[in-house]
């Protein structure tokens, strides 16, 4: 989200994003959402994923961050949250404890470190999401520290309500850790875990839930930029046998103009029961996908795309128009994305 461009008005800075799109899914899913994701899930009409205003304050050693956000990705990654929680993407207020070494503390909902990809379409090489950031926290609450090392490493520790919980869901708190490396200006190598017990009301049986994620981000020259990302979590449960999920893809871009570029992805993932349970009769989760994405740079402020997209799974995890059980499925989408 730091890549926002804002309008600065003395200490206070203003800017907002909106990512509209119309997506179809050729099996047609029932109730018009397409399964196993929150962001622009939306079948066969046209709609807003998300639009938010950005106000940020900054002073020498305190900042603050407010940003309310609208569309169907907030009403379906929030749907657990309470009252007026569910428009929260951030809100945070730091202050700079250390000028020297310029280290931060932070309370409130930020961002999650947690994979390549975030809310943000804008930022990355395809439009929709990996399976990747749709099975780990999109964000966080609690407190967050911020220690640059030197120039190149800089570590982050978090202490958290936990997993992608706004309001505490079961009294234990949890703890994050993330190391960022950069060794030249082209790359950033980012390593993450997390810590905690997850045992909720939804999942009594739950207990604690241990993750970790590595993922690189490489931008070659104006023509090629490219994005990898590897994670395994562990979720135990109460006298019965740990559950895992992990996934891991690839993704490139290559530009013919400074305007025209076009993406590709290749990704695998397993879930054996802790957040995606399949819509059919199978027991866990497992799907390859591949995809395009056509980019077009409208105006230094527009994005347009048009992204295909490819399901194949071992299993019959999908439904098609028919609702009879099938292991593929098929996501055309076109979107529109807008900031200032």
């Amino acid at each position: 989200m730091d890549t926002l461009e804002t309008t600065a008005i003395g200490h206070l800075a203003i800017g907002g994003y909106m990512d509209m799109y119309y997506g179809y899914n050729f099996n047609q899913p029932a109730g018009g959402t397409n399964p196993y994701f929150v962001s622009s899930n939306r079948h066969d009409e046209m709609n807003i994923n998300l639009a938010y205003i950005d106000l940020r304050y900054r002073a020498t050693d305190f900042r603050a961050r407010f940003v309310p956000g609208y569309g169907t990705y907030m009403n379906s990654n929030y749907a657990n949250e309470i009252g007026t929680l569910k428009n929260i993407v951030e809100a945070t207020a730091g202050l700079r404890l250390s000028a020297k070494r310029n280290i931060w503390v932070d309370v409130g909902v930020f961002g999650s470190p947690y994979t390549n990809e975030s809310a943000i379409s804008k930022d990355h090489l395809m439009y929709t999401r990996s399976f990747a950031p749709e099975n780990v926290p999109y964000y966080l609450s609690g407190v967050k520290f911020s220690v640059p090392l030197n120039s190149k490493w800089t570590t982050y520790l978090f202490l958290l309500n936990g997993w992608q919980v706004i309001q505490d869901n079961n009294g234990n708190k949890s703890m994050g850790t993330q190391v960022e490396f950069r060794p030249n200006k082209r790359m950033l190598f980012n390593w993450d875990t997390y810590i905690g017990n997850n045992r909720t009301a939804q999942a009594p049986d739950f207990r604690m839930r241990y993750f970790t994620d590595l993922y690189w981000i490489y931008k070659a020259n104006d023509k090629f930029d490219a994005t990898s990302c590897v994670y395994v979590g562990f979720q135990e449960r109460a006298n019965t046998t740990t559950l895992t999920w992990w996934t891991a893809n690839f993704i490139g871009r290559y530009h013919f103009t400074g305007q025209l570029s076009i993406s590709g992805r290749i990704e695998y993932y397993s879930d054996g029961g802790v957040h995606q349970i399949p819509i059919t009769n199978v027991n866990s989760f497992k799907a390859f996908s591949t995809g395009l994405c056509l980019n077009y740079k409208a105006n230094h402020n527009a994005l347009l795309r048009i992204e295909a997209r490819q399901f194949i799974a071992p299993d019959n995890v999908y439904l098609d128009e028919k609702t009879n059980p099938t292991s593929t499925s098929t996501w055309l989408v076109g979107s529109l994305t807008a900031w200032f």
